[in-house]
């Protein structure tokens, strides 16, 4: 017959200091490898806190130590390549540093978003990183952070213009935009529109600044009736594509603000029959596993968003360490052209303006 063991999840520094007949104090000192505690002491206090099924009270040691080893995340979206794996830089940066991650996603609803900070708050976290939602206005829950005096950490999204005393992390958003439309623009593209994003939102600000930005570079004008912007996902580029094609207004390429965006400007495609890139060609900013196996492979602006998690974390910890500065810290990352086998040039009919698109 097997010796089983009986687990008391509710095992208290009491119950094994009633064990081992020492006191409270030194359980305590024992568990947490004090030096005045011997190591048959500590060895005692070790077996018996694993037999009983101890569990430290996190809460609880925050508040006598004042420092609780756990930093809030909030994102907009969870099922998210993007997301994704900047969550899983987090995790991994800040368990590498023994730092427990409590995750939350508001789901881009910005009331939400604010139930999750305050819970985070109140659960003493040292730190939170958050991405904010495509509809977050109301600043004020980032002032009553800031007075509580908990650091917060903006990664990738963060209202436009931003509240003062926080610091970021983000990607050279207008650049990359630019450097997409540059490359459009370099191999025969003029009619070009620009869908998706919230100029409310950095990332929809910065790259339609960046989009606007190439047009003018190279003496393009900038077609109010293909700039589109209504959100970062799948339906903002579906409905976006019916509406132009609705008006006879289709451009030659599509520059899509997110890949969500851009499996939508696909998905409406396919639904009316039009082929990419022959009738209307896409690049977006973003990047995923299935840019490379949908057809065609989709072109983009690939953002380091492993990297977006990791150097969250690095900057958090920074000011976790020196908790008197007042200092901003703002770190830009840059991002990648990666050209598959949309927007290469190989359908641009003509070298004067005049392409593919029925918008004229």
């Amino acid at each position: 017959m097997k010796n089983t063991r009986r687990i008391n999840t509710l095992a208290t520094l009491d119950d094994i200091a009633q064990r081992v007949k020492v006191s409270r104090v030194t359980v305590s000192k024992a568990l947490r490898g004090h030096p005045d505690i011997s190591d048959k002491t500590a060895r005692m206090v070790r077996k018996v806190a694993e037999e009983i099924g101890y569990r430290p009270n996190i809460i609880a040691r925050s508040l006598s130590a004042r420092r609780s080893n756990m930093i809030g995340l909030v994102v907009p979206k969870i099922a998210h390549f993007f997301f994704g794996s900047v969550i899983e830089g987090i995790y991994n940066a800040a368990f590498s540093n023994n730092y427990e991650t409590i995750l939350t996603v508001s789901q881009e609803n910005p009331e939400r978003e604010r139930k999750h900070l305050q819970t985070l708050v109140s659960m003493r976290v040292d730190g939170i990183i958050i991405s904010v939602s495509q509809g977050t206005r109301d600043l004020e829950i980032f002032h009553w952070i800031r007075k509580l005096g908990v650091p917060l950490l903006f990664v990738d999204r963060r209202p436009s213009p931003p509240p003062e005393g926080f610091s970021s992390v983000f990607v050279d958003d207008k650049a990359g935009a630019f450097r997409a439309i540059e490359h459009a623009i370099s191999i025969g593209y003029r009619k070009i529109a620009c869908i998706g994003g919230d100029t409310r939102i950095n990332i929809g600000k910065e790259r339609t600044a960046g989009f606007e930005a190439a047009m003018k570079a190279h003496g393009l004008p900038v077609e109010k009736r293909w700039v589109i912007s209504g959100g970062f996902s799948k339906e903002t580029g579906y409905d976006a594509v019916l509406k132009l094609h609705g008006e006879r207004q289709l451009p030659e390429l599509i520059f899509a603000m997110t890949y969500p965006v851009a499996l939508g400007v696909y998905e409406a495609a396919k639904e009316l029959g039009l082929k990419i890139p022959q009738d209307v060609d896409v690049i977006c900013f973003g990047d995923s596993d299935v840019s490379r196996v949908i057809s065609p492979a989709l072109s983009c602006v690939r953002q380091p968003s492993y990297e977006l998690g990791t150097k969250g974390v690095e900057v958090m910890l920074n000011i976790l360490a020196h908790p008197e500065s007042t200092q901003e810290q703002h770190l830009i990352l840059p991002a990648d052209l990666i050209v598959r086998e949309t927007c290469t040039g190989k359908n641009v009919i003509t070298a004067t303006g005049r392409g593919k698109g029925t918008g004229q």
